[in-house]
């Protein structure tokens, strides 16, 4: 009911700002933008996304497929089970969506999204069969989707090279405060979820887990920051992360060979179901992107820039944040909106501002909240997504507040 509400609001809430525009101020164009936003963002989430997505489903759900066979996913769920069988309670132990859910994640983690989408629908796949009401979200799916609203990534590696060619002094400078405030926006969707779902967060697995990660996070950042130059934290990302990538099917491969299985006949049979599925996901691309367009071009954000740094001013508050304000905005609705606005941020204010730095960490401090909703819901044909949105827009808002106090202590 939620997405229901907000996508109705998308154009409600543009027309009457369009027709304000065009009333009391004589924008004679307003309605021109806003229809060839309906028509241009109707296009591109076909041609650009659906397409091009349709692709990478095939070819990792087939992947996904010999690895299955392979038993490879099983392995996977040992070992990660102890901690998904508390934070995801609704999925029985050892069940393959275990291995799928931690794949999904990892590839989020290196910043490989053409991996990480179909694994993860692959992932939603698997739990919507667990689901015993098929219309509505089961609590796994929500702490899923929130988790990976956080847009949790150790290298961000597409910022720091649109900082590099942005002429940034130090383009690998944001990386610190990217990580950190996107572990906050995990953590703080994980614990909203838990609460809500009853989990106990203070189970010493989950302790023991999440104390862990984020050890070996700190670890990592330390040892980037104080060892390594910016070329080499490049080279090393990029390396390690397409290395990673190969390596999954050879080793799904190679497993499925060990056991004397058919690797292209299995691989045929799972890309089938990666086509079929984008095919399905169109026509929830369409009505988000469509509803996100009409939105962005009636001005709203721009009205809501001038309010927050109207609001800034009378409580006498630093506004030196609000001129990036327009990338949080964007950012749940958004990923390519976000990433063109940081982008112009930089090349109004410069990369290396206030305004410049911040724009980048508000783009990696979470994921596109809305976007991802209709995405994967739609793939499973979920209508009734219950807390799920409310939860991820509550990611979102405290990783953009970890950006801000990240942002001003690191380069305010």
């Amino acid at each position: 009911m939620a997405l229901n509400y907000i996508w109705a609001a998308f154009f409600l809430i543009a027309f009457v700002i369009a027709l304000i525009r065009l009333i009391f101020f004589g924008d004679t164009e307003i309605f021109m933008h806003l229809v060839n936003g309906m028509f241009k963002s109707s296009e591109s989430s076909v041609m650009d996304i659906a397409l091009p997505l349709a692709g990478n489903m095939a070819l990792w759900l087939g992947i996904m497929n010999i690895g299955e066979k392979a038993g490879a996913i099983n392995v996977l769920s040992r070992i990660v089970g102890p901690f998904f069988s508390r934070l995801f309670p609704g999925i029985p132990k050892n069940h393959p969506a275990t291995g799928q859910v931690l794949m999904s994640f990892s590839a989020n983690l290196l910043g490989l999204d053409n991996a990480a989408t179909p694994l993860g629908l692959k992932a939603m796949d698997s739990m919507q069969e667990l689901n015993e009401d098929k219309d509505t979200a089961s609590n796994a799916q929500i702490m899923y989707l929130v988790l990976l609203t956080s847009g949790l990534q150790i290298i961000p590696v597409t910022i720091i090279a649109q900082r590099f060619i942005q002429h940034a002094q130090n383009p690998t400078d944001v990386l610190i405060p990217c990580i950190v405030a996107t572990y906050v926006s995990a953590v703080a969707g994980m614990i909203l979820v838990a609460i809500k779902q009853k989990i106990n967060l203070f189970d010493r697995v989950i302790i023991a887990w999440l104390g862990t990660i984020t050890l070996l996070i700190s670890l990592m950042i330390w040892y980037f920051t104080t060892h390594l130059t910016k070329d080499q934290i490049r080279l090393i990302s990029n390396v390690v992360s397409n290395l990673l990538l190969y390596l999954v099917p050879v080793v799904f491969i190679a497993g499925a060979i060990y056991k004397k299985i058919n690797v292209f006949e299995t691989f045929i049979e799972g890309a089938k179901r990666g086509f079929e599925t984008s095919v399905k996901i169109i026509p929830y691309l369409v009505a988000m992107l469509v509803g996100i367009a009409v939105f962005r071009a009636s001005g709203a954000l721009d009205y809501m820039n001038d309010g927050l740094r109207w609001a800034c001013v009378q409580l006498h508050l630093d506004t030196r944040f609000v001129d990036a304000m327009p990338v949080a905005y964007l950012k749940p609705l958004s990923g390519s909106g976000s990433k063109s606005m940081m982008i112009d941020i930089m090349a109004h204010f410069k990369a290396d501002s206030f305004a410049g730095h911040l724009a980048c960490v508000f783009n990696g401090s979470s994921d596109t909240t809305f976007y991802i909703v209709a995405l994967y819901f739609g793939a499973v044909g979920i209508k009734k997504t219950r807390y799920a949105i409310p939860a991820g827009l509550f990611a979102d808002f405290a990783g953009i507040m970890a950006a801000i106090f990240i942002s001003y202590l690191f380069f305010g």
